[in-house]
């Protein structure tokens, strides 16, 4: 299924430039800028969460995140 959207004939053509720059159709381009605004939202949740986390549990998680990579380690040997 397909759809129209109205832009500006300036950024049509960004867009399209844009995508042809990157060997995409105008439509995976599209696709790939949503992916990347998605990305970029949940990280900047989760940048609020770990700004909002006490000092109490940064220092537990990191210590938890310090066994589980020796675990690792471990096992991988």
């Amino acid at each position: 299924m397909t759809a129209s959207i109205k832009v500006s004939a300036e950024l049509r053509d960004r867009l399209k430039e844009q995508a042809a720059r990157d060997g995409r159709t105008l439509g995976a381009h599209l696709a790939h800028l949503a992916d990347a605004e998605d990305r970029r939202w949940r990280l900047q949740l989760l940048k609020s969460a770990i700004d909002a986390s006490s000092s109490a549990d940064a220092g537990s998680h990191s210590a938890e995140t310090g066994d589980w990579e020796r675990t690792e380690l471990t096992d991988a040997s």
